[in-house]
C-alpha cells in the first residue's frame, strides 16, 4: 500500500510538473498566434486592469514590472514602473528580462517590443463577456486555474448589488459620464452593461457605442434622475448650458466618485462587482426608495 501511495504522489508529480512546462499557444484580440515554450514566468503588464486580472488570479508573483498607473493590489506598488502608452521605457522594460509583456491592442509598443524578440499578448477589452475572455486567456498563459472562480464571483457581487435596489430606484434614468469631454458610458461597455446588470435606466442609447461623446443638450433632453461622474465636479456639471433644469441637478442626485472609487468603475477587470456595489450605493444614497 506504501508502495502504491508513493508511486500515485510521483505521477500526481509528473502531471503536475508537466502542466507548469507545458506550451502555451493562443491567438490574442489582434488575432496574432502567441507561442510560450511555457506559461509565463517573468511578466511585465502595461495595462492596469490586466494587472489586476492576473493579480486576481494568484499570479501577482510572476509581475517583474508594471505601467504607471496600476495600484491594485496594494504589492504592485514595490514593482518598476515602465511608464505609459505615450511614454514607454523600452529600456527599462528589456532590462527586466520579461517572457512576456501584456498590452492594449492599439499600444504603439508593439512593434517595438516584437522587433526587439520580446513576446507580447495584446488586449482589447470593452464589454464584460470580454472580461471573461481575458480571465481565460490568462489562465493559460500563466498556468492558473482560477479565471473561473474570479468571474463566479463577479457575478454574486453583481447579483447582490441588485437585490439592493428598489423598483422605484432601478426605474430612475442614468447619465455615466466617464470623462469631462464629455463621454458617456455606453450601454455597449462593460459600464453600460453593469448598469443594465443592475436593472437601472441609461440613457445613452445602443446606437451610440461603447463611450460615446455626448451632445451636452442630449442630456439636458433626457432629463436624468441621476448622474454619476468620474471626473467633473458639481460646479462644472451645473454651468454647462441648460443643465441647471435637469432634475437630477435640481434635486441634488449627483454621485462624484474619488480617484480610487473611478479605477474601480473604468476598469473592466476582476473588481467589476466592487463596481456594481459602488453604483448600487450611489442610486440607494441619492434616490428615495
Amino acid at each position: 500500500m506504501i508502495f502504491l501511495a508513493r508511486q500515485v504522489i510521483f505521477i500526481a508529480g509528473l502531471f503536475l510538473c508537466g502542466l507548469l512546462h507545458a506550451a502555451v499557444v493562443l491567438k490574442d484580440d489582434r488575432g496574432t498566434q502567441l507561442h510560450l515554450s511555457a506559461p509565463a514566468q517573468r511578466v511585465v503588464s502595461m495595462l492596469p486592469s490586466i494587472t489586476e486580472s492576473v493579480c486576481a488570479l494568484g499570479k501577482c508573483s510572476v509581475l517583474v514590472g508594471v505601467d504607471r498607473f496600476s495600484n491594485w493590489p496594494k504589492s504592485v506598488d514595490a514593482l518598476p514602473r515602465l511608464g505609459g502608452i505615450a511614454d514607454a521605457n523600452i529600456e527599462g522594460i528589456v532590462r527586466l528580462k520579461p517572457d512576456l509583456v501584456l498590452v492594449e491592442k492599439s499600444s504603439p509598443l508593439i512593434a517595438r517590443l516584437q522587433s526587439l524578440g520580446i513576446p507580447v499578448m495584446a488586449f482589447d477589452v470593452q464589454s464584460m463577456a470580454d472580461v471573461q475572455r481575458t480571465l481565460r486567456q490568462l489562465d493559460r498563459v500563466l498556468g492558473s486555474t482560477e479565471s473561473g472562480a474570479v468571474w463566479d464571483r463577479i457575478q454574486l457581487e453583481i447579483a447582490r448589488a441588485n437585490r439592493a435596489l428598489s423598483p422605484s430606484q432601478k426605474a430612475a434614468r442614468v447619465y455615466f459620464e466617464v470623462n469631462a469631454a464629455p463621454f458617456a458610458a455606453g450601454k455597449t461597455s462593460f459600464i453600460g452593461e453593469l448598469l443594465d446588470r443592475l436593472s437601472m435606466q441609461n440613457i445613452a442609447t445602443e446606437k451610440m457605442g461603447a463611450f460615446p461623446k455626448i451632445n451636452p443638450e442630449f442630456v439636458v433632453q433626457s432629463k436624468p434622475d441621476l448622474i454619476m461622474s468620474t471626473e467633473a465636479s458639481p460646479k462644472q456639471l451645473a454651468q454647462r448650458p441648460g443643465w441647471k433644469s435637469i432634475p437630477a441637478i435640481q434635486a441634488d442626485r449627483i454621485c462624484f466618485f474619488s480617484a480610487a472609487q473611478s479605477d474601480v468603475l473604468v476598469r473592466p477587470g476582476p473588481r467589476m462587482g466592487e463596481a456594481a456595489s459602488l453604483i448600487a450605493d450611489c442610486a440607494m444614497k441619492s434616490l428615495p426608495k
